[in-house]
This record gives structure tokens, C-alpha cells and sequence, in this order.
């Protein structure tokens, strides 16, 4: 596993996660019922302390009352003020120490605020929703929120048996008492806590194509009535999920299952093994395929390879919005080529004052952003051939499997597949605002050889 993790605060969220440790494993035990919207939970989380001892920490959680909190099963001093849950242990954690807390916590969730409204914990009409990108994870349970410390999750979910839970990851039991279930989620590989998602809703669950031997368990989960829409919307998903496969190298996790709620969603938002879109999504005439695709891209580009902190987004939306370029171009859609054109005029009617190697927390979530990102991967592209660009794609995917990365990790990757230098390539398009030319392709369309 290639991890970087980065030095300090994130220089966007400042408040948000502690570089001092680094989580290897959170266990979440939740107990949820709809109609109060009442959440209570205890969090295991198993931590390693970093290269200095530890005198004391920080957990980013939300306005919840705290229950108890433990420390390698002492009670520590702690307060709680601000989202931030500030814990001195007992006796202080030796320098590289693995250490355990135990937090108990109970209320009301609900969204957090953040630059661009509530994030993190919605209570749905009938059910509830976790979209957590980018600071959203403090909404519902105790967690080191920084995207670069990634970690395996247990989590545990009791609900009224009406509902069903999907949250990213393989499903290991689902047990019912009475009138409550309990479902037993396991996510192995290392996840931000912004990429654990978490649905609760009245879903039925559908197969998406078969997998086949080795292959991909795909599911959807979505109000019955929806069914005929679904179908027809996401039927080229698995499609999707064999080109990727072809271009990008094998999807890294288990499974990946999609949920549409009854609720309308402004976006999808993707999670670890999982993408929620909403009611408005499925219009049963796939009018929001290329988002299909989006979102599964993403499963390659920010969550197997996350980035250090949220400066690099662009590495996580460029490419997810250069997939569903891909994709069309493959499915018999616009070309790659014709796409990146319609960006290009679209971005020089706009301000020229977006940098993507750093686009400032106001702009992280822009349109130029995704647009830029995309056409920037395209430009790569057109500079090294498709043959030396799809080996350079794969490449990177497996060598930082399950890790964070920055732009200067990418750039200086890249460059070991180009003919030339890309000082000046990369200097236009990722550090400066200016647009750069149109740029034109140096191989065929279709990139037969991927």
C-alpha cells in the first residue's frame, strides 16, 4: 500500500482530522430508529500513534451527547466543543504505539454545515442518507476525518425490520429479534471517512447483470416502484464495469451496489463500493447515464487512490469526468476528442483564474473544475498516445492501490511515460489559470491498444 500521509492540518478544513495518528480499523455499532431519528452508537477504533508521543488527540464528531470514552481501557480528560472531540489520555501513547478508544454517543443527526449547506447525515421522509464528501463523516460517528487516514470499518446497524441498510462494503449477516434487524456490514480495504456511505430506506434489491465466474457483484437497491426506470437506466452498467476493468485494471474491491432514493438529489455522491443517486436520476430513458459512470469511476479514482487533502480533488473529478468520456466514446457516443472540444469552448468563455493543482476551498466543487480536470486528462493523453496513456493509467492505479496521493506524485508518474520532459505541460494545465490551446490527438481514436 502506497500512503502519503500528509504533514499538518488539511489547508481546507483545518478543524477537520489530526496528522499526530493514523486509524487502522473503526468498529461501528449503531442503533437507529427512523421516526425520532434517534442514533445511539459505540465505536471501537484502533489507532497508531505517529512519530511523537501522544499527550493528546482529536476525533472530529458532531453535537451528540457522549456516553463514556475510553483509552486503552482507561477513562481519559476530554472535552467536546465544536465538532471537536479533544481526548488526554491517562498516561500518554508511546511514539508509534497502537492504541485503542472506545466512544459511546447518542441524538439527534443531522447534517453538519459547511461552506455549501448541510453535509453528512440526512433524515429522509422515510429513512435516512449519509453523503459525506468532503466533512460530512462527524455528522454520525467519531472519526479521524482527513481523507488521506484511511482505515477498514465493521460496522454494525439495528433498525426497525421494515427497513432495509445498505452501506459499502460486503454484507456478512443481517439477523432478526422481534421487531429490529440487525445488518453487519465488513469494508476491508482502507476507506476515508468521508467514503463510508449509508443508506435506510424501504428498498428492493436487484441483480445487475451476472457477474459470472470471478466477476463483479453489482446491486441495486430502490423503491419498487422505480423498478421498471432502474432497469433500463443502469443496464449498461455492467458494461461500464468490464471497460473499466479493461482501461483502468481490475475493480479494486469486493462488490458495488447503487441506491436511489425517493428523495430528489441535487448530484450522486459516491461512496466506497457504493453510489447513491436519487429519485430524479431514473428517468427510465438513461438520462443521466454518463453519471452512471461517474460514480463508478470513482471506485478507481478517489477511493482505491484517494488524495492527501482536499487540494488535489482534481485528481479524484478529472478523471471520473474523463471516464464518462470513455465510456461514451466506447458505447457509441461522442468521441473523447468531440467532448474535450465542447469543454474547451465551454471553459474559454469562463474566468481564467482556476488553478487545478490547488483551486482554493471555494472552488473545489466547481464546474470548471470537473471540466478543467477532464480536459486536462485528455491533453495527457493527446501528448503521450493512447498505448503510452492507458499503461500510465494502469500503472498508477496499481501502484497506489488503497493509498492518498498528491498532483506532484501524479505529475512525477506520468512523466516516466512521455517521449518529452512535461515540465511545461503539466506548468500550463495543472499550475497556472490560463487555458491552453485545444489540444490535438497524436494517436487513433479508441485506444484499441488498452
Amino acid at each position: 500500500m502506497a500512503l502519503q500521509q500528509a504533514v499538518g492540518p488539511d489547508p481546507y478544513f483545518p478543524g477537520n482530522g489530526d496528522s499526530r495518528y493514523r486509524v487502522h480499523r473503526y468498529e461501528l455499532a449503531l442503533d437507529y430508529r427512523p421516526g425520532p431519528n434517534r442514533l445511539s452508537g459505540t465505536a471501537r477504533i484502533n489507532a497508531i500513534a505517529g512519530r511523537s508521543p501522544l499527550t493528546e488527540f482529536q476525533l472530529n464528531l458532531a453535537d451528540f451527547k457522549i456516553g463514556r470514552i475510553r483509552v486503552d481501557g482507561r477513562q481519559p480528560h476530554y472535552t467536546h466543543r465544536g465538532g471537536r472531540l479533544r481526548i488526554r489520555p491517562a498516561k500518554p501513547i508511546r511514539a508509534g504505539a497502537a492504541f485503542t478508544v472506545e466512544v459511546h454517543w447518542s441524538g439527534n443527526p443531522k447534517p453538519v454545515n459547511s461552506p455549501w449547506g448541510g453535509i453528512g447525515w440526512e433524515e429522509l421522509g422515510d429513512g435516512a442518507l449519509v453523503a459525506s464528501q468532503p466533512v460530512g463523516a462527524p455528522s454520525w460517528y467519531p472519526c479521524n476525518d482527513r481523507p488521506a487516514d484511511k482505515a477498514s470499518y465493521l460496522i454494525s446497524i439495528t433498525c426497525p425490520s421494515s427497513y432495509s441498510v445498505v452501506a459499502g462494503g460486503r454484507l456478512l449477516t443481517r439477523t432478526t429479534k422481534a421487531s429490529t434487524t440487525t445488518w453487519v456490514y465488513e469494508q476491508a480495504a482502507p476507506t476515508s471517512s468521508y467514503l463510508v456511505g449509508l443508506s435506510i430506506g424501504k428498498y428492493q434489491t436487484v441483480l445487475l447483470g451476472d457477474p459470472g465466474l470471478g466477476g463483479v457483484p453489482q446491486h441495486g437497491h430502490l423503491p419498487a416502484h422505480l423498478l421498471a426506470e432502474f432497469s433500463r437506466d443502469f443496464a449498461r452498467q455492467p458494461g461500464m464495469m468490464h471497460l473499466f476493468q479493461q482501461l483502468f485494471g481490475p475493480y479494486p474491491f469486493d462488490e458495488y451496489a447503487v441506491v436511489v432514493t425517493e428523495e430528489e438529489l441535487d448530484v450522486p455522491v459516491e461512496a466506497q463500493g457504493l453510489s447513491l443517486f436519487g429519485a430524479n436520476h431514473v428517468d427510465g430513458a438513461r438520462g443521466s447515464e454518463r453519471l452512471v459512470a461517474h460514480e463508478l469511476a470513482h471506485q478507481w479514482f478517489g477511493n482505491s487512490v484517494s488524495i492527501a487533502d482536499w487540494r488535489h480533488i482534481w485528481l479524484n473529478e478529472g478523471f471520473a469526468k474523463y471516464a464518462e468520456w470513455l465510456w461514451s466514446e466506447r458505447s457509441g457516443g461522442r468521441s473523447a476528442q468531440q467532448l474535450a472540444t465542447i469543454a474547451h469552448r465551454l471553459l474559454s468563455a469562463q474566468p481564467q483564474d482556476l488553478r487545478l493543482a490547488d483551486p482554493g476551498r471555494k472552488s473545489m466543487f466547481d464546474d470548471r473544475l470537473y471540466e478543467r480536470g477532464g480536459l486536462t486528462v485528455h491533453a495527457l493523453r493527446c501528448a503521450l498516445g493512447d498505448e503510452a496513456f492507458f499503461r500510465m493509467l494502469r500503472a498508477w492505479l496499481a501502484l497506489h492501490r488503497n493509498g492518498a496521493v498528491t498532483t506532484s506524485t501524479f505529475t512525477a508518474h506520468a512523466a516516466r511515460f512521455a517521449r518529452e520532459p512535461l515540465d511545461d505541460f503539466f506548468e500550463a494545465w495543472v499550475y497556472q489559470g490560463a487555458l491552453p490551446p485545444m489540444p490535438l490527438p497524436s494517436a487513433p481514436r479508441g485506444a484499441e491498444s488498452a
